[in-house]
């Protein structure tokens, strides 16, 4: 990074974001996040990912300071010395993943994901999905409430919480995460190549209801869905050194 960067700043609406982008507007100004050369974004996970979507298409790196709840994503909050944080920061690229859902009225919509696309039930009874991976079936019925595919930066978020595995950035791979499966009762998900076609049928659709959400977009009573990651979407997001990403997630595996 040099220091003829123009700085765009997106702030979340909790007070101290709010706070955090009037202090560093006086010290940097703030160019439209349309025109920016950088987008900083302040607050937590979920804002960082609601901003990645909203300038998806801008091409520009993204670098998130801690203003929130959670900020596994985001680098520690600070207003010293922000042009040299920005040049000195390791980028991280990351490609997301692209739903195709289909409804029992057979509606297709389209969306992409950074963290996963998850199917819950939508109702009382659980879900009865059918997955194939590259035209091949590898579970005939899972009988769950739910499942997921997730990105190594999403493997720490909800993925983790269903006892998925963490994944390092570079490993090249997706976990396929069952949400509290009943049957098969052993299965605990599976690695896939970051290159695999993930189709999801849904079996006794009228009586066994499934929503299906890509990060913020969601489809309700979903027939089949189809999950595949998008190479050709890239997403730079920048990291200090001592807040480096990739540790990060490796440390995480060996916390208790």
């Amino acid at each position: 990074m040099t220091k003829d960067k123009t700085i765009g700043f997106a702030a979340s609406d909790a007070p101290a974001a709010q706070a955090a982008l009037t202090e560093l507007t006086a010290l940097y100004g703030n160019t439209p996040a349309e025109q920016a050369d950088i987008i900083v974004a302040l607050g937590g996970d979920g804002f960082m990912l609601e901003t990645l979507h909203r300038y998806l298409e801008r091409g520009v790196p993204f670098y998130g300071m801690h203003r929130g709840s959670v900020g596994f994503l985001m680098n520690a909050y600070g207003t010293a010395d922000l042009a040299d944080r920005l040049r000195n920061a390791a980028p991280v690229r990351v490609h997301p993943l692209e739903m195709k859902a289909r409804d029992r009225h057979g509606r297709e919509q389209t969306a992409l994901a950074i963290n996963e696309v998850s199917l819950l039930r939508e109702g009382r009874q659980t879900a009865k999905i059918r997955i194939t991976v590259d035209g091949v079936v590898r579970v005939e019925e899972l009988m769950a409430d739910g499942v997921m595919v997730a990105t190594p930066v999403g493997s720490t978020a909800y993925n983790f919480s269903a006892h998925g595995p963490i994944i390092p950035l570079g490993a090249g791979v997706l976990a396929l995460t069952p949400i509290s499966a009943f049957r098969p009762r052993r299965w605990r998900g599976a690695l896939l190549p970051h290159s695999a076609i993930v189709e999801f049928t849904i079996l006794e659709e009228d009586k066994r209801p499934v929503r299906a959400a890509a990060d913020f977009t969601e489809v309700r009573d979903i027939s089949s869905i189809t999950v595949r990651e998008t190479r050709s979407i890239s997403l730079t997001m920048l990291f200090d050194p001592e807040h480096n990403l990739e540790e990060r997630v490796l440390k995480e595996q060996f916390l208790s």
